[in-house]
């Protein structure tokens, strides 16, 4: 089995990234409207949104790479694809001189699994290609808040620091402003145009990049096509006769023609999150986007009916016993969906994009006839759905406000290495390692070693990245479906008012909706009923909820709408 050759971050959430590796945008410049600011500066407001011509202004430059061409183009907000061999032999060179000047440069970033020994091969190859002695401060991913916040409230803050979009809670971003550089002198315009491979990072995830009206990230992209995508056994399907569903009641009906309790086989796992999507309900990726401008009024994702008709719909399934009972166990994604979906004993279920790629790899050689695939959203009354975009960057690298320019250029090299393109010796050295001790070739394809496996993994990646890209040249075929399948929800995908922009919202109100995920997973296990998120949607205006809306429809009087 060969490791996902793709590097992709897809969001829901960085979770879901380390069971994926990346999958970031590839929206070009202009593809949505710039709005004007409103707060946000070193010295003013610390709330609010930078866009418009004060975004202009920041922005880098956008020019597309050609370094590489992908076999399958992006289109409605997919990501690139390659399907065809990995030519080994034929990699280009996307950083023609090394950039880094030889300084040292500490970087903190969430970890998952055990951290490898700081002076693994790995790490000294890339520290030779790029020209700078990194020192990684990894952290336990599982915890990264908790160490995140105590670093940010001290006065030892690494040189860079990384920080997931889950993590902005609370007063995180108002120490990103505090505590981080303005790297505009560096990038934006044309300044950018001496790194080849960040001035091909899309300018929306750039513009995700703005904190406190100054250009403070280095994004990881993502396509902006929902990445939740319900997967289904399709060599059991053809087997058996069934039918991909084409609505929510067909949906329903699939569910209890498969479900057999005696037979130890139920139709599906928590399908929450596609009832969301079949149902047309505002992206929850991330709470600017959870607010869109319904009949001219600013309406939150939770007050809408297809919101209330999801839970509704999900809770069915479960009252039914139609889903497996191990996810009644916990809350909606609690149970590793694997050994029982390989087993045969639930058929669908819904998850991040990268798992198409997991699952097959992993089942390749034992279990040829295992096929899983990703069943397009149906509209919840049969035809096309209304897919909500999310944002196109959910994980940034930030440097020390403190950072003389001599380490921000090492950054800035750094990063320049991490975002080369796939099919470039950068993007192989930074995603597999060295070969011969961290992968070898086989059949003309890379295979990880063991030792491949310990120290080339979510390290550097983490800095910076490509645009979106899928590319696993030892199942090009599941490539090809995972581009094709965001292509075709792509076109079914809306931007609400306001897509792509980095909104930090007044302190007061940040935890208004820290208790409705809970909420939602106790109603659709039959533990709360609808009425009880009826009350609390009630409760959520009364303690500010009104207000919020009030200053985000301020928002978006003084600026526009970036919806489509």
């Amino acid at each position: 089995m060969t490791p996902n050759a793709a590097s992709a971050s897809s969001a829901p959430s960085r979770r879901s990234f380390l069971a994926s590796t990346a999958v970031a945008t590839a929206a070009v410049a202009g593809g949505m409207p710039l709005l004007a600011a409103c707060g946000g500066s070193d010295s003013g407001s610390r709330d609010g949104t930078t866009s418009g011509k004060d975004a202009r202004k920041l922005l880098p430059a956008f020019v597309a790479g050609s370094v590489v061409t992908p076999d399958i183009a992006a289109r409605n907000g997919s990501a690139v694809g390659f399907t065809g061999k990995l030519d080994l032999a034929g990699l280009k060179t996307s950083v023609p001189k090394k950039l880094g000047k030889g300084g040292k440069v500490s970087i903190m970033s969430p970890f998952w699994g055990s951290p490898p020994k700081a002076d693994n091969a790995y790490y000294t190859a890339m520290d030779d290609l790029i020209g700078v002695d990194v020192v990684w401060q990894n952290q336990d991913g599982n915890t990264y808040d908790q160490k995140l916040g105590a670093v940010l409230a001290s006065s030892d803050v690494p040189d860079v620091v990384v920080v997931p979009g889950w993590n902005m809670t609370g007063k995180i971003p108002s120490a990103i402003i505090a505590k981080f550089a303005d790297l505009g002198p560096y990038l934006s315009g044309d300044a950018v145009k001496q790194y080849p491979n960040l001035v091909a990072i899309p300018t929306d995830a750039w513009q995700r990049s703005l904190f406190g009206g100054r250009l403070r990230g280095l994004p990881m992209p993502s396509s902006y096509v929902t990445s939740i995508v319900p997967f289904y056994r399709k060599d059991i399907f053809d087997k058996e006769g069934y039918q991909v569903p084409a609505s929510a009641d067909e949906f329903h009906a699939l569910a209890k023609e498969i479900t057999d309790a005696k037979a130890k086989r139920w139709a599906c796992l928590d399908m929450k999150w596609t009832a969301f999507n079949m149902f047309g309900v505002l992206s929850g990726d991330e709470k600017s986007l959870g607010w869109n401008l319904v009949d001219g009024k600013l309406v939150n994702r939770i007050e809408t009916q297809e919101y209330l008709e999801a839970l509704e719909w999900t809770r069915k399934l479960f009252a039914e016993e139609l889903v497996h009972p191990d996810a009644k166990l916990g809350k909606s994604q609690a149970t590793d969906p694997a050994p029982k979906f390989v087993a045969g004993e639930f058929l669908i279920y819904n998850q991040d994009i990268s798992q198409w790629y997991g699952q097959a790899a992993a089942q390749a050689t034992q279990n040829p006839d295992f096929r899983i695939w990703g069943m397009d959203i149906p509209g919840h009354a049969g035809g096309k759905p209304t897919l909500w975009a999310k944002n196109p960057a959910g994980i940034f690298a930030f440097v020390n406000k403190k950072a003389s320019e001599s380490v921000i250029r090492d950054v800035l090299a750094v990063a320049n290495v991490t975002a080369a393109p796939y099919g470039t010796k950068e993007y192989m050295l930074t995603n597999y390692g060295v070969e011969g001790t961290h992968y070898t070739v086989k059949d003309g394809l890379p295979v990880k070693t063991d030792q491949g496996n310990i120290d080339v993994l979510n390290a550097f990646v983490m800095v910076a990245s490509p645009a979106a890209t899928i590319a696993h040249p030892d199942l090009p075929e599941v490539a090809r479906g995972q581009v094709e399948w965001q292509q075709r929800m792509g076109a079914c995908t809306r931007k609400s008012a306001f897509y792509g922009m980095q909104i930090t919202e007044p302190a007061r109100w940040t935890n208004l909706m820290n208790d409705f995920e809970q909420l939602e997973d106790d109603i659709v296990r039959g533990r709360k009923k609808i009425g009880d998120m009826q009350q609390a949607v009630s409760d959520w205006k009364s303690k500010g909820g009104d207000q919020l809306r009030d200053w985000y429809r301020k928002l978006l009087d003084d600026n526009g709408s970036a919806a489509n």
